[in-house]
């Protein structure tokens, strides 16, 4: 039996983002372009199903990388209890993108594997002739309805560190990209 991909792609752009750097420690770096993880990750954001896999198979930059040296004064819960009591912050610097704009593209693959699946998966599966094919048609139905909005804000004052230092801020303007 032929297993057939399906290709699935957006544009995501945004003032800025931060691909993090496990190596760079307190004061994170980020990498000029998405991992494959935070690829998979904001196409999973969207939509995700257990009766197909994504694989992300490209990123296009859409615009220069600039580097820009971000610094807050962090004084959120995550501060140790001395210094919440004495009303103490600190500084928080990071090195994060401007201005970024890339276009991502991944293939749909139904799962393989179909006795492994949830109950309601294989329900699904059973019922849908392409899992596949049925994956793409719904996101590109939710991406062109704007109804899911992968983000993920470091806003400064409130915010917290260690979203940013385990996670990507994830540019906020995204849309289906078509050629």
């Amino acid at each position: 039996m032929a297993h057939l991909s399906y290709s699935v792609k957006m544009e995501i752009s945004g003032n800025t983002a931060m691909w993090t750097r496990p190596d760079t420690g307190d004061c994170p770096v980020s990498y000029p372009a998405p991992t494959y993880s935070a690829v998979k990750a904001i196409f999973e954001s969207i939509l995700w199903g257990p009766a197909v896999e994504i694989n992300p198979v490209k990123t296009e930059i859409c615009a220069p990388i600039q580097f820009h040296s971000y610094y807050t004064n962090y004084g959120g819960p995550l501060r140790k209890s001395v210094n919440i009591k004495k009303g103490d912050s600190y500084q928080l610097c990071a090195t994060v993108l401007v201005d970024v704009c890339y276009r991502l593209y991944a293939e749909v693959i139904p799962f393989r594997e179909k006795d492994k699946l949830p109950q309601k998966a294989k329900e699904w599966d059973k019922a849908t002739t392409s899992p596949g094919h049925a994956y793409q048609a719904m996101f590109n139905r939710r991406s062109n309805a704007g109804s899911a909005t992968p983000c993920r804000v470091w806003a400064g004052e409130n915010s917290h560190p260690h979203i940013l230092a385990y996670s990507a801020i994830i540019p906020v303007l995204w849309r289906n990209y078509r050629q």
